[in-house]
Parts: structure tokens; C-alpha cells; sequence
């Protein structure tokens, strides 16, 4: 029998100099039981198996984490890019794959957005600091909680109406950022030095992509706990 509260897959982080250990942090898991949904993890396992569980599953949320394999998109690492992991890289994008495919409500966050968008064709920015003219810092000193920047929200879009009236300001943990969009996405929003902050799907129901971490706001600003509201909301649709 289906579960009354829609199953929610969390994409597993992978610690490589521990490879026995695959992780969620805890304030996504919390952030989707506040919201309503039934978080079930996802560890690395052979594609099929991912495919047969994400048939089981009402939505996917893939997390932040580190940086992605940018062979993963045609280019070569520059010397400001991070720590990569092929495990991991794999793993997130066979998820976002499938869950694309059987369009299911997705929610992509920090390093989602961007194996969101490499899923579906696009590029990154390797490292902002490095390539973008007269950044702003991205990422803060501050509490996790703390909304640092401001971001700039387009009307008319999925998350300006989850969002509201409240002041545009996010948290920030990234020196990396969407480059060229992948195919049917567009940019929500934006920060001052225009570094993509969101992004959402036309060509599917419910595909939001943020670059800030709204799961270590919830406690603090109610726009992020909607982010979550509204996500799990479309997941009980399936």
C-alpha cells in the first residue's frame, strides 16, 4: 500500500577518503519531514537499481556537495576547481536522469542545480572568483542560517510565487555556478554580479534548481520552508 506522505529520494554524498560511507545530511532529511514527505536515501548501486527506485518514488531533492567532474561537461578542470568524485558524479546524475525522465518534482540545491543542469546538457562556471568580473562574495562567513546576498527573482516564475514578499536574500556555499543552460531550463533568478542563483524546467511539471542552501533556512525564514512546502506538495500530485 502507497504511503499516505509522498516517498522523497535524497541523492547520497560520498566521502573519498572514506569510500565505505555514503551521507544526507541531517537538516535536508529534517526539511522534508517538516514539509510532509517521507525522505528515503539513495547510496551509489548499479543503474538499474537506481531506475527501479526511483520508479518507486514521488520526488528527488539532489543535494549540495562538492565539485563536479567538468569532463562531465566537455571541459577541462582550470586550477581553481575542487575536489571531484566520480562516484558521486555518477550517482547524482543517473538520479536526476531518470527522475527527468519520469518527470517527477525535482528539487535541486547548491551543487543539485548544477548536476541539474549538466543532466540536462548545460555547463558551469569553474570557479567565479576566477572567471566572473567583480564578483560578489559567494561564499559567506556568516551562520549557515544566514541570508548574506541579495537575489534577484523573476515575476512571473514558479519560485517568485512560493516566494512572496519576503526580502530576497539568500545563504551562499559555492565558488561554482551554472554556465550555459541545459536544455528547456531558464533563469528565476539571479545575484548582484549575475551568477545564476535559480533555475527552473518548462518541460516539466515541478523542476526547481537554487543555488543557495534554503534546508539551513527553514528555521529562520519562512520563503525556504515554502520552497519545501510547495515541493513536497507537487510530489502527492504523482
Amino acid at each position: 500500500m502507497k504511503s499516505k506522505q509522498p516517498l522523497i529520494g535524497l541523492v547520497c554524498g560520498h566521502q573519498r577518503e572514506n569510500p565505505d560511507r555514503y551521507y544526507v545530511n541531517n537538516a535536508y532529511i529534517q526539511a522534508v519531514i517538516s514539509a510532509g514527505g517521507t525522505p528515503i536515501l539513495i547510496p551509489y548501486q548499479p543503474k538499474e537499481q537506481i531506475r527501479a527506485l526511483i520508479e518507486l518514488l514521488d520526488g528527488l531533492v539532489l543535494p549540495g556537495g562538492i565539485d563536479v567532474d567538468p569532463n562531465r561537461y566537455g571541459q577541462n578542470p582550470v586550477i581553481e576547481c575542487g575536489e571531484i568524485d566520480p562516484y558521486w558524479d555518477e550517482l547524482d546524475l543517473t538520479a536526476a536522469g531518470f527522475a527527468l525522465e519520469r518527470d517527477i518534482p525535482v528539487l535541486a540545491i547548491c551543487r543539485g542545480i548544477q548536476v541539474l543542469n549538466i543532466a540536462l546538457g548545460g555547463s558551469l562556471v569553474q570557479d567565479i572568483p576566477s572567471q566572473i568580473t567583480e564578483p560578489i562574495k559567494h561564499t559567506q562567513e556568516a551562520p549557515r542560517w544566514y541570508a548574506t546576498h541579495d537575489v534577484s527573482i523573476q515575476s512571473g516564475s514558479m519560485l517568485k510565487e512560493i516566494w512572496g514578499t519576503a526580502p530576497t536574500r539568500v545563504n551562499s556555499y559555492h565558488h561554482q555556478a551554472v554556465g550555459s543552460l541545459g536544455k528547456g531550463l531558464r533563469v528565476v533568478a539571479t545575484a548582484p554580479d549575475g551568477v545564476i542563483e535559480a533555475v527552473e524546467s518548462g518541460e516539466h511539471r515541478f523542476v526547481l534548481g537554487v543555488q543557495w542552501h534554503p534546508e539551513l533556512m527553514v528555521e529562520h525564514y519562512p520563503a525556504a520552508r515554502r520552497i519545501f512546502s510547495h515541493f513536497v506538495l507537487a510530489c502527492t500530485a504523482n
